[in-house]
């Protein structure tokens, strides 16, 4: 905690801590340099927050972050509905998107298993997403949750509970990333990508 500014900024500093990624020094950067600001800069940051937490909801059919009750990409008729791809956050689908390789639908469970953490799929409410496989025209999910624990237990449960609705499965590939040298590649990424090996 910064120490050495007035009670009043050392609430606000407190309060960026909150952040995901901000440490007490990023906190103290980031107040100063707002404070550096002129008022009207600052006010209009203010407004765009208040404004962006008032008009954004989450989709109805995918929970996507939306600014109607249906998100773009699920109003999208040029979409292919038959093709969910199911990530863990709003964030996953921007990257995904940016990326430019989907051309299907989305699930946002808004977190992933973790039993240690209480959320199980009652939390993540995946009967919802189960009960939307189950309407039929759905012929492969995409498991895109991320490469760790959680991740891997959510994919298998999801796996597991997508069995009698006879949908093709699939997980995205691990491994070594584009660009790297073999030599710098971690150990489970590596065994990863060799296990994913493809033919040629």
């Amino acid at each position: 905690m910064a120490q050495g500014y007035s009670s009043r900024l050392e609430k606000l500093i407190k309060a960026f801590t909150q952040f995901p990624g901000i440490g007490p020094k990023s906190a103290e950067r980031m107040v100063l340099h707002l404070l550096k600001q002129d008022r009207v800069r600052t006010e209009e940051l203010v407004r765009l927050i208040s404004d962006a937490q008032a008009n954004t909801f989450f989709c109805e059919r995918c929970n996507n972050l939306s600014e109607k009750k249906i998100c773009h990409i699920c109003s999208d008729d040029s979409r292919d509905r038959s093709t969910i791809c199911v990530v863990e956050e709003p964030r996953d689908v921007a990257s995904i998107e940016r990326a430019g390789v989907h051309r299907g639908v989305y699930y946002v469970l808004l977190g992933a298993l973790s039993p240690l953490d209480g959320i199980g799929p009652r939390e993540l409410k995946l009967d919802r997403f189960l009960a939307r496989v189950s309407k039929g025209g759905t012929k492969e999910v995409i498991l895109a949750t991320n490469p760790n624990a959680e991740g891997d237990t959510t994919a298998l449960y999801l796996a597991e509970a997508l069995k009698p609705y006879g949908v093709k499965v699939t997980r995205i590939a691990r491994g070594v990333p584009v660009g790297s040298q073999i030599e710098y590649v971690d150990q489970v990424t590596l065994g990863r990508a060799l296990e994913g090996r493809t033919a040629v």
